[in-house]
């Protein structure tokens, strides 16, 4: 067994908060590229974001800085000028970090760091550092590793607190190269190893998913973005005890309940990582196996906060990381959730009409009832109709849709039968691979 300053790097990385409270300056850049969401610069939007998942972290936001400028600078991210003035705001207030909203590469870290002489830390490196301190399963502390390491791995050269800054050519050779090589060669075999471990997860998940399947008990997984009240929900609808709490990222890990829509039909209901804008692609593939309960649940039901006044904007970015996961055909709800702080937000609505939307409140219980019956109709009474192509070898399958279906129309092409069906939301799931289109019955 063998350490590595990678190891040491890691564990002041999730310690970091708890050696005091952190002094951060903030830094955001608009471009011509930033997009404007309802009259508000999306690079304004961010800033905001950020401070709160700086303080989530336990760092004290002491100032926040935005640049306009035309484009990203190559060297700096920010224009020389601005990190001089980032400079002097970091001596008056006594800093001890700087946070950018955006994720820089290590070139650009190691310059910044260089004029300004103190740490510095991009929203990715933020927003794992919150995951360190958060998880709490062996799978979720695997997946933040992960994450973690493939982060660190292009920056070994440039990392000032416990990594070997030695890069290579003239003056830099011996013990101080070879390490930097040992530290990379113990990272990526790390990296395997993990991802290791995180398939035999998968694989486990799977065996579960097949019992479930076997059961006949639908799975609905609850999605949104981070403190929407995802696990205050799943706590008010199934009497559970999941950890909740008005922080960013409060939940990291899956949870499973079970909710009874009835006296004799029940779901199976889990909670999941919140989502975010720009969510690191590095924690979104190492938390691709808890998000694959999103992905094979029977339904999805898309917690928002219907309080925050760009709740429309947040239900685009879920969207989005949904259609990256491959769930985006799944029968959705968006339930408009702590309606009890306001009045009815009908105004905010998406113009996505194809959603049932429900307004629901995790403290007053208001809507649970609605919810229950749309998933009741969703998932065991209402069924769809599918356009099917089933290839001329596969007539087993054909047999079975007659079977388990309500066949309407049957037509042929020069190798497959074209049947036009109506099934029920777990028996579609079985003829996906078939699936041409659907439409609502």
């Amino acid at each position: 067994e063998y350490i590595s300053d990678a190891d040491e790097f890691l564990r002041r990385q999730s310690e970091i908060v708890g050696s005091g409270v952190e002094k951060a300056v903030l830094v955001g850049l608009k471009t011509n590229d930033t997009k404007t969401i309802m009259g508000t610069s999306e690079a304004d939007i961010s800033m905001a974001e950020l401070a709160e998942l700086a303080d989530t972290a336990g760092a004290e936001v002491v100032a926040q800085l935005i640049q306009k400028r035309d484009s990203r600078d190559a060297a700096f991210f920010v224009g020389k000028g601005k990190l001089e003035e980032i400079r002097l705001v970091i001596q008056e207030q006594e800093a001890d970090l700087v946070i950018f909203d955006a994720e820089i590469t290590p070139s650009q870290q190691r310059n910044i760091e260089e004029i300004l002489g103190v740490k510095v830390l991009d929203r990715t490196g933020l927003i794992l550092d919150i995951f360190a301190q958060r998880a709490r399963s062996r799978e979720g502390k695997i997946q933040v590793e992960l994450a973690q390491l493939e982060y660190i791995l292009p920056r070994l050269t440039g990392q000032g607190i416990a990594l070997s800054r030695l890069g290579g050519g003239i003056g830099t050779r011996g013990p101080g190269e070879t390490k930097l090589e040992t530290d990379r060669r113990h990272i990526r075999r790390k990296i395997d190893y993990l991802k290791d471990q995180l398939k035999e997860v998968k694989r486990q998940r799977g065996i579960l998913r097949v019992e479930r399947k076997k059961n006949r008990i639908p799975t609905v997984s609850l999605v949104g973005y981070t403190n929407a009240g995802k696990s205050s929900l799943l706590n008010a609808l199934c009497n559970a005890d999941v950890y909740a709490e008005n922080k960013l990222f409060a939940t990291l890990d899956t949870t499973t309940r079970r909710l009874d829509l009835d006296e004799k039909t029940q779901v199976l209901l889990t909670d999941t990582v919140g989502f975010i804008r720009r969510l690191p692609h590095d924690l979104l593939d190492a938390f691709k196996s808890t998000l694959e309960e999103a992905v094979n649940a029977d339904a999805i039901i898309i917690v928002a906060d219907s309080s925050d006044p760009y709740v429309v904007d947040h239900i685009r970015i879920v969207d989005e990381i949904l259609a990256e996961l491959g769930a985006v055909k799944k029968p959705t709800i968006i339930a408009y959730n702590k309606v009890d702080r306001h009045m009815s937000q009908a105004g905010h609505k998406p113009i996505d009409q194809d959603r049932t939307i429900i307004e629901v409140s995790a403290i007053t219980g208001e809507g649970f009832d609605a919810l229950k019956q749309c998933l009741k109709e969703m998932l065991f009474e209402a069924k769809r109709r599918y356009d099917l192509r089933i290839p001329f070898q596969d007539g087993g399958i054909l047999s079975w849709v007659y079977q388990n279906g309500n066949v309407l129309s049957v037509d042929y092409d020069e190798s497959a039968t074209l049947i036009t069906v109506e099934l029920d939301v777990e028996s579609a799931r079985r003829v996906q691979a078939y699936q041409v289109e659907a439409s609502s019955n």
